[in-house]
């Protein structure tokens, strides 16, 4: 069971080319994001479609990986842990992200349209 402790696997698309910096030590690093969609009826009977957006970071090999291969709509599959983390922003405000650091990456569909999904999440397109 230790295996399975803060273990997130996640199917999605990407919204947008990852972000790649390189760190003051040398280590590259990138962050993209992915839409995940879920379908549902709610209590009235009617079709509700969701999109959850979820931060990744990726750092090292997997960082050149996504630097190299990752294009926005691209589908993929990401396993890694949970990490949360708080700053302060430059108006002195606290903020908290919750992101996945990547341990995993699988790419899956690659698109039609140079990198867009076969079926291009709702509102993928207001991210544009």
């Amino acid at each position: 069971m230790y295996a399975i402790r803060n273990k997130v696997q996640l199917i999605g698309y990407l919204g947008q080319l990852p972000e790649i910096r390189t760190t003051e030590t040398g280590k590259k690093l990138a962050r993209f994001s992915i839409a995940t969609h879920d379908t549902y009826r709610n209590a009235q009977g009617q079709k509700v479609s969701e999109t959850l957006w979820h931060n990744v970071v990726a750092w090292g090999k997997l960082a050149d990986i996504s630097e190299k291969y990752l294009t926005k709509g691209r589908e993929v599959a990401v396993v890694g842990k949970l990490v949360h983390r708080q700053y302060t922003d430059k108006n002195g405000i606290k903020r908290y992200v919750t992101e996945i650091v990547l341990n995993e990456l699988l790419m899956l569909g690659g698109g039609r349209n140079q990198g867009e999904p076969e079926e291009q999440p709702e509102d993928m397109a207001e991210m544009e």
